[in-house]
């Protein structure tokens, strides 16, 4: 389910904009690791971030601009650092096999 995202030119801006814990539009995406519907982890161009919560699909994907939609229910998103990052690809790849 991996997908990437064109990054052409200079680094892109990363930002996060939810609106009522219902849709998140996040930009500067440079790969989409796997995603179902409580968990998303998206590479970013500032580390990999973890969205979960509850019914989340994806609404809009721009694989150009780096930009991905989510809507459902947010619970939580966080950002996984260097040590984390391994873990959560291992266990992502061992569950999406």
């Amino acid at each position: 389910m991996t997908q990437n995202m064109g990054s052409k030119g200079p680094i892109q801006e990363h930002d996060i904009i939810m609106r009522s814990r219902r849709t998140l539009e996040i930009t500067g995406v440079k790969q989409v690791e796997s995603f179902d519907n409580e968990e998303f982890l998206l590479e970013t161009v500032m580390g990999f971030l973890s969205v979960k919560g509850q019914n989340l699909q994806m609404k809009n994907l721009d694989v150009d601009k780096g930009i991905v939609s989510i809507k459902g229910k947010i619970f939580e998103i966080i950002y996984l650092d260097e040590h984390h990052t391994e873990k959560a690809k291992g266990f992502f790849s061992k569950l999406f096999k």
